[in-house]
């Protein structure tokens, strides 16, 4: 007996796990790493934040929970898309701006 066919997934975006290190999004049938190093105000967010994640289009991811909007191809390339966020340094678990003591 042969299998049927597969059917339509149900979520275009879906977070299939989660590391200290980043977490990964399925989107359509393509899995993508997001890297915390790389995008940083994802860092503190909470596992719900996280995967309520929205596929307004194709090539257009959405964090409504966070208020985050990335370009799909920014997770394949992140070299072309230059940090941009409002949130402080200090609230994503950066050291940036504090000044070292020298011993």
């Amino acid at each position: 007996m042969a299998s049927g066919r597969r059917g339509i997934g149900t979520l275009a975006v879906e977070v299939t796990n989660v590391s200290v290190h980043g977490f990964w999004l399925l989107i359509g049938e393509r899995e993508r790493f997001v890297a915390f190093e790389h995008f940083p105000w994802f860092r503190e967010a909470t596992i719900a934040a996280l995967t309520h994640v929205e596929l307004p289009s194709a090539h257009h991811l959405y964090w409504p929970d966070l208020d985050v909007d990335l370009a799909v191809e920014s997770l394949e390339q992140p070299q072309r898309y230059p940090l941009v966020s409002r949130i402080p340094a200090k609230a994503v678990g950066k050291t940036a701006g504090r000044k070292r003591r020298s011993s």
